[in-house]
């Protein structure tokens, strides 16, 4: 299987251009994350979208050409960029892990991420209730673990197999507040998407071996963390503005994994014959995939959808996955894989659809 050269990523954008992406208005404190300014229905145009960004009122503030005119990009297209985004960003980080290590790679990325993420956003702690700190740094543990763990999945699993098993983390969440009875029809069909991906499906290396434990492991791993990611996303969200929030978490996330990683991408960095810079460059692209600019994107579209609408394409993401899988990773799922991929995603989308009802 052909891997992709990573010194050849493309090169990161400039500072000041991710900077314009992420000058948004910030989301009103008390809004939980993922639903601020999500328009409902029965609102007036441009009901609970900040002064901002409501169409046709001046900005103050200066934003790409795609943010200035968002009625000109729908919804729907920023939350599908996103994703591709992200799971680009997962497939072009793992040709990273021979020279840096799973470790050394995740560890890199977070602190890139929270580097601009915390010039950009300038986060102001003093006077915080202890409360929300706290809240920030539990986030950032989930971060950091969710992270990790999925990527020490995709070290051992196809890309489309790791999503949809890290994927029962948030589905989890969907289905532990739910209120009928009929939501049981959704886990048994994601259980069953779960069993035909695991039991009955292959290593996606062509060999016919069954999936690595030890990357099973993982990917379940990262799905509880998924699912604590969005419990205190929620908490976080409410008590910090714009991505405040988001940079101190994702700081705290680069400390959890330093003790785990830093010394693996030294190693990485100064063995002989590597390029440290090109190392760094393709690290920092990787890093503003995922997370930086498709959280922008996606808070870009909340503001103008509801999150039902929202909740309903992210929960593509596990077919994204294996799309990107697919094409830059070479990685061929078999059939037993794709029922499995299909399972939970139509599983996710029906609790999302009869869940608010």
């Amino acid at each position: 299987m052909p891997t992709p050269n990573p010194t050849g990523t493309a090169a990161p954008p400039s500072a000041a251009a991710v900077a314009e992406v992420l000058a948004m208005p910030p989301a009103p404190v008390g809004d939980p994350a993922g639903e601020s300014g999500g328009r409902r229905r029965g609102d007036a145009p441009g009901d609970g979208l900040p002064p901002d960004a409501r169409p046709g009122r001046p900005s103050g503030r200066r934003f790409p050409n795609f943010l200035r005119r968002p009625e000109r990009i729908p919804a729907p297209l920023l939350c599908l960029t996103a994703m591709f985004l992200v799971q680009t960003g997962i497939a072009l980080s793992k040709p990273l892990f021979g020279p840096l290590g799973v470790s050394g790679t995740t560890f890199l990325r977070l602190s890139f991420a929270a580097v601009v993420l915390l010039a950009v956003t300038r986060p102001q702690l003093r006077g915080r209730h202890p409360r929300d700190l706290a809240a920030a740094g539990l986030l950032g543990m989930a971060s950091a673990g969710m992270t990790l763990l999925f990527a020490g999945a995709i070290d051992r699993l196809p890309m489309g197999t790791a999503a949809t098993i890290e994927f029962l983390g948030p589905l989890a969440v969907a289905l532990f507040f739910a209120r009928r009875a009929s939501h049981l029809l959704w886990a048994l069909l994601a259980a069953g998407g779960v069993a035909l991906l695991t039991l009955l499906g292959e290593g996606g290396d062509g060999s016919g071996s069954g999936l690595d434990p030890v990357g099973l492991m993982y990917a379940f791993g990262a799905a509880a963390c998924y699912a604590a990611y969005i419990l205190f996303t929620d908490k976080v969200g409410a008590a910090f503005q714009g991505f405040q929030g988001l940079a101190v978490s994702m700081t705290v996330g680069a400390l959890v994994v330093a003790p785990f990683g830093l010394g693996e991408a030294w190693d990485g960095l100064t063995e002989p014959g590597a390029s440290p810079l090109m190392l760094l460059l393709a690290v920092a692209g990787v890093s503003l995939l995922l997370p930086v600019i498709p959280y922008a994107l996606e808070m870009t579209a909340l503001r103008r959808m509801p999150q039902r609408v929202f909740s309903v394409l992210v929960s593509l993401e596990p077919a994204v996955s294996a799309l990107v899988g697919l094409v830059v990773l070479g990685q061929l799922l078999g059939a037993s894989q794709l029922a499995g991929i299909g399972c939970v995603v139509a599983a996710s989308v029906g609790a999302t659809l009869t869940g608010r009802r």
